[in-house]
């Protein structure tokens, strides 16, 4: 590890990466390995937990494709120096702030959305003029396998590496000395490698989780509503770091509102053989949720299928803060229904929980709208929509809190990977004498006047 690290940084160190054409091949060459070999992305993901064609594309290779494209198109602005004011005290003279690239990034992707949460820091990194070691979840064996292949084999080392395995080759890699760290994944493990880049003062971003909740008034339009919630909550069987974790729903619309998702869960007919369903990750995740499924609770759904790691999509209705379901973030097909009478009891009640990293708000109310958003911190979140928000590349992504550290997506992204230089140029031809030796009360007189001028 310490080799590839030495080896990247003495190439960072050449200025290479600060070339701005050289930025873009490096871009070109990444969206060709990936778009030539989009079958083998589709069919490795898919002997992992059985995400098809369709989903792998609208939620990762679009994504990551469409972060490359709108990296391509506004490098030169986004590198571009920035002319600033200069203040009277240092009249003459100009200001401005140079973007530079960090140097060595290590790049630590997750597991639910294995390409799109591995490749998009990756491609931010890139586009701002580092250098990059990738190390891709392992839980996802096949994926972690095909982006290694086709990476190590497409780029130079020094530029960018892809390094697999588990913890002990995560914890070596944490023992280098990196220019940043990007880590996506659990907020227990986003402690570890937050601890870990504190050694070194490494600059960090955690994109992590949270209980995202979801607030339902009686004034939305419920057939959108849970139109729109079905499909984000059930997305990638719920493996999802923005999906809406738990529902609070007004008490007036409550009986609507659970038929109303129940009936739009059957006519999605969510199942692997439609291609609109996942297994969960792993054995140790799949027993995590089961204990979740309080059975007196269980208002749609419930069944599981442990060797094919299924759990049928599940709503779980008149559930409390002491339910296994809200203890923990739930990562899984489980949303649990709560009921409220006035929305300020929800919003007080969902802010005893840690900061989410998204939150949304079905409604058609303008003061129910800003109520949640003025009120209810969390990173990023939609209203009369859920998880869509991601889609969007001029919305920084991140956490606050719990939640995460820093943003990326677009320029959010670059700026991430970039440290921003600020440069004083005086010219010479003018020199005031007020802050040099002797020091005098008529000097500082003209100090403090010149000073209200600013």
């Amino acid at each position: 590890m310490h080799h590839i690290v030495e080896n990247q940084r003495n190439f960072f160190n050449t200025n290479t990466t600060k070339n701005l054409q050289f930025r873009l091949t490096q871009l070109d060459k990444l969206y060709s390995v990936l778009k030539n070999n989009e079958q083998a992305l589709y069919d490795a993901i898919y002997k992992d937990f059985k995400k098809s064609e369709f989903d792998t594309y609208t939620s990762e290779l679009a994504l990551i494709f469409h972060d490359i494209k709108d990296a391509k198109r506004n490098i030169y602005k986004w590198a571009r120096r920035k002319k600033v004011r200069t203040n009277l005290m240092n009249f003459p003279g100009k200001s401005y702030i140079i973007k530079e690239p960090l140097g060595v990034c290590l790049v630590i992707g997750a597991w639910n959305y294995p390409y799109q949460l591995s490749l998009s820091p990756v491609v931010a990194a890139l586009a701002a003029g580092n250098t990059v070691i990738l190390k891709p979840s392992e839980l996802p064996a096949h994926s972690s396998k095909v982006m290694a292949t086709l990476i190590n084999k497409t780029f130079d080392p020094k530029i960018l590496k892809v390094v697999e395995g588990g913890v002990p080759e995560t914890t070596e890699l944490l023992e280098q000395d990196f220019d940043k760290i990007f880590f996506t994944g659990s907020t227990r493990v986003g402690r570890i490698v937050y601890e870990a880049a504190a050694k070194n003062l490494t600059p960090v971003t955690l994109e992590l989780g949270g209980k995202s909740p979801a607030f339902i008034t009686k004034d939305c339009n419920l057939k959108i509503t849970v139109k729109r919630l079905v499909w984000a909550k059930f997305l990638n069987a719920g493996q999802t770091c923005i999906a809406p974790d738990y529902v609070f729903v007004e008490k007036a619309i409550e009986q609507n509102f659970m038929e109303a998702i129940k009936a739009e869960i059957e006519k999605e007919q969510f199942a692997f053989e439609n291609n609109n369903y996942v297994q969960i990750i792993n054995d140790k995740n799949f027993e995590r949720l089961e204990k979740m499924i309080v059975p007196d609770k269980v208002a749609y759904g419930g069944s599981t299928n442990a060797p094919e790691r299924y759990i049928q999509p599940t709503i779980l209705h008149k559930v409390t803060f002491n339910d296994p379901s809200m203890q923990e973030e739930i990562f899984g097909p489980i949303l649990p229904v709560l009921s409220y009478t006035t929305l300020q009891e929800a919003i007080e009640r969902s802010r005893q929980l840690p900061k989410p990293l998204s939150a949304y708000i079905f409604t058609g109310s303008k003061k129910n709208r800003e109520e949640v958003l003025q009120q209810l911190s969390f990173g990023g979140g939609a209203v009369n929509d859920a998880v869509m928000h991601i889609s969007n590349p001029k919305l920084p992504f991140g956490g606050v809190g719990h939640s995460g550290i820093g943003s990326y997506h677009g320029k959010a992204g670059f700026d991430g990977f970039s440290h921003k230089k600020s440069i004083l140029h005086r010219a010479t031809w003018l020199e005031l004498p007020l802050k040099y030796f002797p020091h005098s009360a008529s000097k500082l007189k003209w100090i403090k006047r010149l000073m209200k001028l600013q």
